[in-house]
């Protein structure tokens, strides 16, 4: 008779990674949020503390999420490390660039003055890229039903990656408005315009963590699947009722 108990699944390495770098960053929005409350600047604007704060909490917790996510999803597991490990990579650079121009007092986007704010804008540029392809393998998967669990985490799982998805558009759309004002003459409106899809952004960016959330809390109270499964429901239309207002107040 063995002793040994039942065998745990070992996590691999870059989810573990993947998982203390997204509270590392998550810890860095804090510490440059306790800046901004003992140093005399604005909260608003191109250059403020607010870029490092809120990029900071919101890609650590978005790596977080992925880590969490990507491991319900059935995939080869070489294939997810890489995307895994490429999408931790990104997000460290990118909170890393804002808030390297957080501190020298400077913009962080369509900010070419230098060449050095020229590169810290191109790899955050380039950062955007590879955040979309990695997420779009992800989501690929998760649209497609590739998911370990019952039919109310595969719903939660395809509405949080289109609400993803959407997200990830939102944000090319604000870079894309940017760079036209940019290059027409007029950062400061760029600053000051760019950001108008921000509500939306930021509630589409995190369905991906919250509906999965709700289906794996159901199982965990023993809600039989098809009980599961209208709570599922219930938590995509009123995230979808959510986002319908997020956009209306980006609009307004």
């Amino acid at each position: 008779m063995s002793l040994a108990g039942p065998v745990r699944r070992r996590r691999p390495r870059v989810e573990a990674v993947a998982y203390a770098l997204g509270g590392f960053l998550m810890l860095s929005g804090v510490a440059h949020f306790v800046v901004f409350l003992v140093d005399d600047s604005p909260w608003e604007g191109p250059v403020s503390w607010r870029k490092p704060t809120t990029f900071g909490l919101s890609f650590g917790l978005t790596l977080i999420t992925v880590a969490w996510v990507s491991s319900k999803l059935i995939m080869n597991p070489r294939t997810r490390a890489w995307v895994l490990g490429i999408f931790a990579a990104v997000c460290a650079v990118e909170v890393t660039g804002i808030s390297i121009q957080a501190w020298r007092r400077v913009p962080s986007h369509f900010n070419t003055e230098t060449p050095f704010d020229t590169r810290i804008a191109m790899s955050l540029a380039i950062g955007g890229a590879l955040l979309a392809i990695t997420l779009g393998v992800l989501a690929f998967v998760a649209l497609r039903g590739r998911v370990r669990g019952g039919r109310d985490l595969v719903l939660a799982m395809r509405v949080g990656f289109a609400l993803l998805i959407a997200a990830l558009g939102t944000g090319v759309v604000m870079i894309a408005k940017g760079t036209v004002l940019v290059r027409q003459g007029d950062p400061r409106q760029a600053y000051e315009a760019a950001g108008f899809l921000e509500p939306l952004h930021g509630v589409t960016l995190h369905g991906v963590l919250v509906l999965p959330m709700v289906a794996e809390t159901a199982r965990w109270l023993g809600w039989p699947e098809p009980r599961r499964c209208r709570a599922v429901r219930v938590a995509c239309a009123v995230y979808l009722v959510t986002s319908l207002g997020a956009l209306a107040l980006s609009l307004t």
